[in-house]
């Protein structure tokens, strides 16, 4: 894999050189083994905090100087990586931009994903603008709606499509992920129709918990509501 030592170079170029060398890793293929869901929810946070330490120029960092800026102690830090292999080195710590290519890899970010909104609402509309996808290596490439009046338009460059041909864009454009942001009484409706597709996993930020037994559908299941309350309780909490 290509050199990325170089402090000055922009995490954007980083990113385009890894998803252009994404056959090659500096020590073969990485191991995905089954882990506690905790460790998994973790592994975003090292790809947002390693990508600051890209921008910073960093190109080692210890898991003391991980645990600061991640409020971890530095034993989960390797206790997290080690279930994938380590990374490190005693003495030395951790490459930043080789851990960062080994996270990519484990989470998927190379893999070319490809992804279609169903719901071309307020929200459907602000996560396409969102270049929170093009950051994690996710390619939106449809979006599905049943009003006449965004049926045929574009949305960040992407074509709104009639719910009638929802089965066959999505195989067409070989969607791995299909965003639900639609009303929650039509979700599970979506979810039948999407059996007969290619299709392997689902955002879902319908605010109801779907849970599909009949097939291999992987579904993640999104309150945003949730975390409001969260907050709302801390608030709570010193207010008291």
């Amino acid at each position: 894999m290509a050199d990325f030592n170089d402090k000055n170079r922009n995490i954007d170029e980083f990113d385009e050189l890894l998803r252009a060398e994404q056959d090659q890793s500096y020590g073969g293929s990485v191991s995905r083994p089954d882990v506690s869901s905790a460790v998994v929810k973790r592994l975003p946070r090292y790809f947002r905090y390693l990508r600051v330490l890209i921008r910073e120029g960093k190109t080692r960092v210890s898991s003391a100087e991980l645990s600061r800026m991640m409020n971890l102690t530095a034993s989960q830090i390797r206790q997290d990586l080690n279930c994938f292999g380590g990374f490190g080195q005693q003495g030395y710590g951790y490459n930043v931009n080789y851990l960062y290519s080994k996270i990519c890899e484990i989470l998927g970010v190379s893999f070319g994903f490809r992804a279609a909104v169903v719901g071309a609402g307020n929200l459907g509309m602000a996560l396409v603008k969102s270049p929170m996808f093009e950051k994690r290596g996710v390619d939106v490439v449809a979006m599905f709606d049943v009003l006449p009046e965004v049926i045929g338009k574009k949305v960040a460059g992407i074509n709104v499509y009639s719910m009638d041909e929802l089965e066959s864009k999505l195989n067409e454009y070989g969607v791995h992920i299909v965003i639900l942001t639609l009303p929650k009484e039509h979700a599970k409706e979506v979810v039948e129709r999407l059996h007969g597709t290619k299709v392997s996993g689902i955002w879902n930020f319908t605010g109801t918990d779907l849970d599909d037994g009949q097939s291999k559908l992987i579904i993640e299941n999104v309150h945003i509501g949730d975390s409001l309350m969260a907050l709302c309780y801390e608030i709570a909490k010193e207010l008291d």
